[in-house]
Parts: C-alpha cells; sequence; structure tokens
C-alpha cells in the first residue's frame, strides 16, 4: 500500500508540462514573426504604387490641357478662316456693285433739269437705298478733298500749282475710292495741289 500511495504522489515530469503550455499550431510562432517582420516592406511598395499613380495622372491632365490647347487653337483658325473667306467673297460684291454706283452718280449729275424732276426722285431712292447697304456692309468710301494725298488710298490723276493750298493737298476729287475693312478696292482718282516753282510763277507773270 505505501508504495501504491507513493506512485500515486509522484511528481509529473517537467517535459509534460512544458509540452501542455506549447502552442496547438506549431507554426503559429513562425506566422506571428514573418508578418511582423514583412510589415514595413508592404508600406513602402503601397507608397511606390500611389506615386505611381499620382505621376500617371499628373501625365494625363497634362495631355488633356495640351489637346484642349490645340483644339482651341484650331477652332480659332477655322473661325479666323472663315471669316475671311466672308470677307473675300463680299469684297467681289461690293466690286461689281461700285460701278452700279457710279453710274447712279452720273446719272444724276446729268439730268438736272425740270422735266427729269420725277425721274430723278426714283433714282435718288435706289441710289441712297444701295449706297447705304453696301456701307452696312463694312465699305468706307474715300472722298479726300481738302486731306493730305495718300499714296496708299488716292490715285494723283493731275495736279494744280496753286499756293492757296498746302503742297500735297487734294483739291479735288474725279472718282471717289472705297475700302473694305481695311482693304482699298479702289483707291481715289484726285487732283494734288503742289506748290508753283520760281519759273512757273515767272511764266504766269
Amino acid at each position: 500500500m505505501n508504495n501504491f500511495w507513493q506512485r500515486k504522489g509522484k511528481r509529473v515530469p517537467d517535459k509534460n508540462m512544458s509540452a501542455n503550455l506549447e502552442p496547438d499550431d506549431p507554426n503559429e510562432g513562425s506566422q506571428r514573426g514573418g508578418n511582423a517582420a514583412s510589415g514595413e516592406p508592404e508600406v513602402a511598395g503601397g507608397e511606390a504604387e500611389t506615386a505611381k499613380l499620382i505621376s500617371e495622372l499628373d501625365d494625363l491632365r497634362q495631355t488633356l490641357l495640351r489637346r484642349q490647347a490645340d483644339f482651341d487653337n484650331y477652332r480659332k483658325r477655322i473661325e479666323k478662316e472663315r471669316t475671311e473667306d466672308s470677307k473675300r467673297a463680299t469684297a467681289r460684291v461690293i466690286e461689281g456693285l461700285i460701278p452700279v454706283i457710279d453710274g447712279f452718280e452720273h446719272a444724276l449729275a446729268a439730268h438736272r433739269e425740270r422735266e427729269y424732276e420725277v425721274y430723278r426722285k426714283g433714282f435718288e431712292l435706289i441710289y441712297k437705298q444701295l449706297v447705304d447697304n453696301v456701307t452696312k456692309l463694312g465699305v468706307e468710301r474715300i472722298d479726300p478733298v481738302g486731306k493730305q494725298f495718300d499714296p496708299h488710298q488716292h490715285q494723283a490723276m493731275d495736279r494744280l500749282e496753286t499756293s492757296e493750298h498746302e503742297d500735297g493737298t487734294v483739291v479735288h476729287t474725279f472718282q471717289p475710292g472705297y475700302v473694305f475693312h481695311g482693304r482699298v478696292l479702289r483707291p481715289a482718282m484726285v487732283r494734288v495741289a503742289v506748290q508753283a516753282t520760281p519759273a512757273s510763277k515767272k511764266i504766269m507773270n
């Protein structure tokens, strides 16, 4: 009996107790250590991917801005070309109407007799309508009497030696000129004053 109780009260070996304290999953410890060790590389990789996405987004934004600028320039160029084409077409029409205006002016100047009074009023009305509509298109009439001669807008057909006007002054317009948006459709044909020379003064005396 003494031996039995001695066996019952025998101490459990330490190795058995340590076996009970070990984790159920032998790989758990190694997994915990691995996650702790690999945490910093994962964060660095995420930051690199974010930086790459930001760079690609910035490149895309710059590309869109360039495309928008190119499109705006293209649109402006097309609008300018259309405007220029419209002006050229209008200028051709006006150039064809200028002789008609001249014809009206000559007819009105030639017939001032009383018997033509009724016809004159009709001609004057048509003439006014024609000139008003041409003016609305942007045409400017050149009638430079009293102004200085401008070779870009005037064509000298004659000169008048005189001391009554400053040298180079337009004293008479034979035929008016026309300008359309800065483009001379027809120069004004004029007579220009020039100062009398000593030789011409002797002849006149």
